[in-house]
């Protein structure tokens, strides 16, 4: 069993040394929860009960806390990937839930699985998610003053269960300011993907990861035969071509955990049961 979080992008100039100590503290705490929960449950199951512990917490940018757009609204995106059946869900836009994961999560079941907008909030509401504001003062202090720290962030898990299936999950509030509409990497297969070989959640510039195909393209070239460094190796190289922010973690199906970022420093934790590894 093993399992990695992240929680996007921490930056010395715009934040502080105190917040940083709190990211490192906050990861250590929801990963080893993330892990306890993994004993008794699915991949899939823990990757969404650990990407809402991460969307619960306004240190990250999902969930509570979230981005505000151009026109004052916050806007989430999340899905939700299962390595075993190869089915993918995910919310696009969704306004008003606490936790966008467990709307992807539901949509599982359904043949048409992934939502946005309108859709994604119609489709929450038949299901019995309270209305929910994630507006945090903060985020609407740095609306007003035009600010734009931390609008590279996103969330995400990767883990590998007891019979060694894979699932990875992804959740965003945005990069703050963008156009009405905008739609970022987090609920595509370019920012999360699982098969049976690999699972990867990505964060970073949405539009960079989505020109890359940043994890599909790991996740595959896993598959092809690929270690899962040397796929990382390669697809980063690509990265770099178009000069693409982004960091992705990821597991194969050996247990090997590899992350990495093209500008540093991606805000990770990872535990295997007896080791941590945790951003400095």
């Amino acid at each position: 069993m093993k399992i990695i979080i992240h929680g996007g992008f921490f930056s010395e100039s715009d934040q502080s040394s105190e917040v940083k100590t709190a990211k490192q503290n906050s990861l250590k705490g929801i990963v080893s929860k993330g892990f306890d929960y993994l004993k008794s449950h699915t991949a899939e199951e823990t990757v969404v009960y650990t990407v809402s512990l991460l969307e619960n917490d306004q240190l990250y940018n999902a969930g509570i806390g979230s981005q505000i757009q151009s026109d004052g609204k916050i806007r989430m995106s999340a899905s939700l990937m299962n390595g075993e059946t190869q089915k993918f869900s995910g919310v696009i836009n969704i306004e008003n839930v606490k936790n966008p994961i467990e709307v992807a999560q539901v949509l599982m079941k359904e043949d048409d699985r992934v939502l946005g907008g309108i859709g994604a909030k119609k489709y929450a509401l038949e299901y019995n998610f309270a209305d929910f504001s994630t507006e945090i003062p903060q985020r609407r202090k740095e609306f007003e003053e035009k600010l734009k720290t931390g609008g590279k962030g996103t969330v995400g898990c990767v883990a590998l269960d007891s019979n060694a299936n894979l699932a990875a999950g992804t959740s965003t509030g945005g990069k703050g300011f963008e156009i009405v509409g905008r739609i970022s990497d987090s609920a595509t297969v370019a920012g999360n993907f699982a098969n049976q070989f690999c699972a990867v959640s990505c964060t970073g510039v949405g539009e960079d990861i989505v020109s890359n195909s940043t994890a599909s393209k790991i996740v595959i070239r896993v598959t092809d035969g690929m270690s899962i460094e040397k796929a990382f190796e390669k697809t980063f190289s690509e990265l770099k071509d178009i000069d693409g922010f982004a960091g992705a973690i990821s597991i194969d199906k050996d247990g090997n955990i590899f992350h990495q970022d093209s500008h540093p420093t991606m805000v990770f934790a990872s535990f295997d049961g007896e080791n941590f590894e945790i951003f400095k």
